[in-house]
Parts: structure tokens; sequence; C-alpha cells
């Protein structure tokens, strides 16, 4: 079987790891925690990181840094992973969903503004499957408004916006180092940022809001501590992230070359404003594809092909739709394009270390199931 994705640990993860145990630094603090946030940080060509214990968390964390509250709305795409959208409800703002770009799978810029309401507070901008939103029109719009932007960035390690790194181009840029991700810590997280009062308060956020003395909370606090031994690997993934960023890119360009001329399915996209770092390779079925998504993708796993079906939609959640809290997002509204790829759309092998070899099995094996 030709996994998915799988994480790609090349340099001195194991010697960083086995020197946090050494020292006996496990937990919360250490050396490592303060340089994977500083080379990550510049890695990304921000002044502050905050480490944090999952993507969500550091979602969670830029969300409380922008004090939302009930009553206030976030404007966010409708096509994301849950955790976008949870990060938002369990601070009680409410998500208001924006359907997909048809070509980059991000949020619909031209469909935001008219989601714009006098209770809109901030505009949560994801980076889908590795390729940038349109930032400027974003930025242009939260200007306008006197709105803040957030950036999940979380599949988008060393992608670029005309020039600028995913997550560096709004108030609060947020990721996850998920096993599957670019750069992973297995689990894990880390907001950057420009905005010493922002850093400044997710950082106490993120320990429970200690305060002085000891044992003194101001404000609700929360557990999204890294620990020394997740920043050890991530202090050695950042010692070779542009080397991990290209490997995962080039994965998605020879895909791009060898099903080019393949007309069953749709390809991502790379728009001229962006670089796109492939995430995870996906593509959409053409019309003329009978069948349904399962059955090619269980086809391709009986021929020794690992893939993933593509997010669904988050209109299409029965914890929103059936209202489960009362700030859930709206889940009326028409999203035909998240809807398409939703159910049509899925991720071929996409490791970062997939050989030449295995993309061609893929592509042979695609090719043949879908003839």
């Amino acid at each position: 079987m030709i996994p998915v994705c799988k994480p790609w640990l090349p340099g001195n993860e194991r010697k960083y790891v086995i020197d946090a145990l050494d020292t006996n630094w496990i937990s919360s603090s250490g050396e490592y925690i303060t340089r994977f946030e500083e080379n990550f940080s510049k890695f990304c060509g921000v002044k502050y990181g905050i480490g944090c214990s999952s993507g969500f968390g550091a979602l969670h964390l830029a969300c409380a840094a922008l004090e939302l509250k009930k009553s206030d709305e976030v404007i966010a795409p409708t096509f994301t992973m849950a955790a976008s959208i949870n990060s938002i409800i369990i601070t009680g703002a409410k998500p208001v969903l924006v359907d997909a770009d048809p070509e980059t799978y991000c949020i619909d810029v031209k469909k935001i503004e008219e989601r714009i309401t006098n209770r809109t507070k901030a505009i949560m901008a994801v980076h889908i499957y590795g390729h940038p939103c349109d930032m400027d029109k974003i930025n242009y719009l939260a200007k306008k408004y006197n709105l803040f932007v957030i950036e999940d960035a979380a599949e988008s390690h060393g992608a670029e916006y005309k020039g600028r790194k995913c997550g560096s181009i709004s108030d609060i840029g947020c990721f996850s180092f998920y096993a599957n991700k670019i750069l992973t810590t297995g689990e894990g997280g880390m907001c950057v940022t420009n905005n010493l009062k922002f850093a400044e308060r997710m950082k106490r956020l993120r320990n429970h809001a200690f305060d002085l003395p000891r044992f003194i909370h101001k404000e609700v606090g929360f557990n999204y501590r890294l620990t020394n031994i997740q920043a050890a690997i991530g202090t050695a993934q950042v010692e070779n992230a542009d080397m991990l960023v290209e490997a995962r890119r080039n994965v998605g360009l020879k895909y791009n070359e060898k099903l080019k001329d393949f007309k069953k399915i749709i390809l991502p996209k790379e728009k001229d404003y962006a670089k796109n770092v492939y995430w995870m390779y996906g593509i959409v079925l053409s019309d003329e594809v009978k069948l349904s998504r399962e059955e090619i993708m269980q086809r391709l796993k009986e021929k020794g092909v690992d893939t993933r079906n593509f997010f669904i939609p988050m209109h299409k959640q029965p914890a929103y739709y059936n209202k489960t809290v009362e700030n859930v997002p709206d889940c009326k509204w028409d999203f035909p394009i998240a809807n398409k790829i939703g159910e049509r759309g899925f991720y071929l092998p996409s490791s970062s270390d997939i050989t030449d070899k295995e993309i061609d099995e893929v592509c042979m094996v695609l090719k043949k199931v879908l003839e």
C-alpha cells in the first residue's frame, strides 16, 4: 500500500529528542521550545511565535487574543476542516460561512462582503491544501470594515502569497504540526504575529493565564502548552524547512506533469500570485466519471493506492445544521462549489519522501481505474 501521507524526519529529530530526555526537560519548559518558536517565526518572516499543543489550540488562542465574544461574527469558509469553525464557536462568536473559490478551493473573496454585518469582527482565511487565499482582497475588506484577519495556515507551511509566507499576512497566523503536515511534531501548533500585545496575551492564555503571584488568575485561560519533546522534533524540522517544503511542492509538480492531459480529473491550480505547496495533492472527478468518489477510492485501495476524501463542507455537518449549540453557523445558504468538490474530490498519496516510482504507480493505477 502506498500511504496517502506519512511524516518525514530527515534531520536531527532523534538527536534532539534524546537530548531532551537525557536532560530531563520533557514538559512545557526547555530550550527547544524557545528555539522552535524563534526559528519557525523567523522562517515565516514574523517577530513572534507562540507554540501550543495543536492547530486547533492555535486557532482558539488567536480568537481569544482578539477577544471574540457572544454576538460577534467571524467570516469563514464552509470548505474547511471543523477545527477552523469550532475555534470560533467556543469563544461564543458565530461563524458566517462563505462558499469556495472554484479554482483554488479557498474562501471565495467575491462573496465575503455580502456576508459582513455590523456584528462582524474578523475574517478567517484558510489556505486550503497548500494554496494561499487572495490576501490582498481579504485585507482590503478588513481595512474597509475595521476587521481583524486570522490566517489558518495549518496546511500551508512555506506557501507564499506575492512572495510573503502564509501566516505573515494578517494579524495572527495559525499552524498545525500534525503528523501529515509538511513540518511535523506529531501533534502541536503555533501562532505567529508581529503584534506584541497579541503575542503576550496568547502566551499567557496557553498556560491557564497564570499571573503574579503564582496561582492568581485574572482571566480564564487554557492548557495549550507544547512540550519540549515535541519542540525538539520541531526544531529539527525547521532546520530543514526549505527542503521539506520544496519536497512536498515537487510531489505536486510531478503529479501535475504526469496527469495534465488526463481529462477525467480536475487538477489543483496555482494562481499567478501564489506559491502552492500542495500539502495534499487533491483531485476532483470530472462530470464524465459516473462512478462515485467512494467507488473510485475503494478500487484504488484494492490496487494498493491509499487515498482520503476531501473535507465535507461545514454547512453539511450535523453538529451545525442540527443546532447543537446556539451560535453554530447558518447552514441555509447555497454553497454549490463546496458541495461539488466536497462530493467529488480526494487526495492522492502526497508524502514528502514519496518516490518517483511510487508516483508513477499511483498515476498508472488511477488512469486504469478511471478508464
